[in-house]
């Protein structure tokens, strides 16, 4: 039997319409993500996910794999990467201009093999003895891998270290390297790695990272969505949790 919503006391009939809005607009939406913010994001997923109705499918990626899918035509409801690329997809018109929303700023850090001696990286002359006793250093195809390679120039070295340098998406390449670097976020719980610390603050940089809806957008209001939670004041103990401030 059916039921015009004109014969339902007022209360229960907005509830009913509520529920069905809620039904409908509940939505599997494609993500593609950097790495950096891995750790935070699957972290605070589960609660978004439970509370919305909305599933996030997400592919991680480093930053240069992630300006290649873009650019080859790859189609998600939401990218997140550093703000210079999210800018220069809207450039592109690969994302929608306007949406580009900070999330998170993690600055880099330094790790080794798990188990190794905790190397001295804790002022710039400290840093650059370091890195000219190491056999072999690593760092990231990412932001904090440009920003590394930048620093060898800085301190005078890039000569010496240039062939002992090992560039993976990582940055750590656990096991395989002395001395690696990356975004702090990602270092604190890298498995077989030891986080040392950030770089010294006279060297330190830090990268925003930021969400974009995609100009192909099929699902944008779910993706909205997360990033409306990922921004709440909620989510803030979580980001600092994983080495990160608000972006």
């Amino acid at each position: 039997m059916k039921f015009a919503l004109s014969s339902i006391p007022p209360v229960l009939a907005g509830l009913i319409l509520a529920l069905s809005v809620d039904s409908v607009s509940a939505a599997d939406f494609k993500v593609l993500a950097a790495g950096a913010t891995k750790e935070t994001y699957l972290e605070l997923l589960p609660q978004f996910e439970k509370s919305s109705g909305h599933r996030a499918v997400t592919t991680w990626s480093g930053t240069l794999n992630i300006k290649k899918r873009i650019a080859d035509g790859e189609v998600y409801d939401l990218v997140i990467v550093g703000a210079p690329e999210i800018d220069a997809f809207i450039q592109q018109g690969k994302v929608a201009p306007g949406s580009r929303v900070d999330l998170m700023k993690p600055g880099v850090g330094v790790a080794v093999r798990a188990g190794a001696p905790k190397l001295d990286t804790t002022s710039r002359d400290a840093l650059k003895k370091t890195l000219l006793a190491a056999k072999s250093i690593g760092y990231s195809t990412s932001p904090s891998g440009i920003h590394v390679a930048s620093l060898f120039e800085r301190m005078g070295i890039a000569d010496q270290v240039k062939t002992k340098l090992k560039q993976t998406p990582s940055g750590i390449a656990a096991g395989e390297v002395d001395i690696g670097f990356q975004q702090v976020s990602e270092l604190i719980h890298f498995p077989g790695v030891d986080y040392i610390g950030p770089l010294p603050s006279d060297l330190q940089n830090i990268t925003v990272y930021s969400a974009g809806i995609h100009s192909g957008a099929t699902q944008a209001g779910a993706a909205r969505a997360w990033v409306k939670f990922l921004t709440a004041p909620t989510a803030v103990p979580t980001i600092n949790k994983f080495g990160m401030e608000p972006g």
